[in-house]
Formats: C-alpha cells, structure tokens, sequence
C-alpha cells in the first residue's frame, strides 16, 4: 500500500528549506537583540551601584563644548 502522506514534490521542499532558513535568521537576530538588551541592562544596574555623589557631578562634556557668546545691541 502507498503512502502517499510524505512524499514531497521539489517545490514543497524548496518552499520548507527556505522557510527554515529564515527562522534560524530570525533566531539569530532575536539572539543577537537579547544580549543587547542584556548587556544595557547590566550597565543600567551597574549604574545604580554607584554613590549618589557620582551622579551629581557635572558632566566632562562641558570641556569640549564652546562657550556661547551673545552680542546684545540696542535697537533703535
């Protein structure tokens, strides 16, 4: 008796291989999202750790910015 249940014609394989080759992409890129997340996190709660002192000091960007000078003139 056949069983006719499991055969696949080329196209339905072709269409199951591709089809599994963008799962195991879309894993990948889940994976990769994950560990993003989780290394932000880690800094996150690493932050959290540190005195408040730390927290309300000024920021080292200020050094690297140019100070703004406004002319004022009167209008007349």
């Amino acid at each position: 008796m056949p069983n006719d249940y499991f055969s696949e014609s080329k196209q339905t394989s072709l269409v199951y291989w591709s089809l599994g080759h963008m799962l195991k992409g879309a894993l990948y890129a889940a994976a990769f999202l994950l560990a993003i997340g989780l290394f932000l996190w880690a800094i996150y709660l690493i932050g959290l750790l540190l005195p408040e002192e730390s927290r309300q000091t000024p920021s080292p960007y200020g050094a690297l910015e140019a100070p703004l000078t406004v002319e004022a003139r009167a209008v007349t």
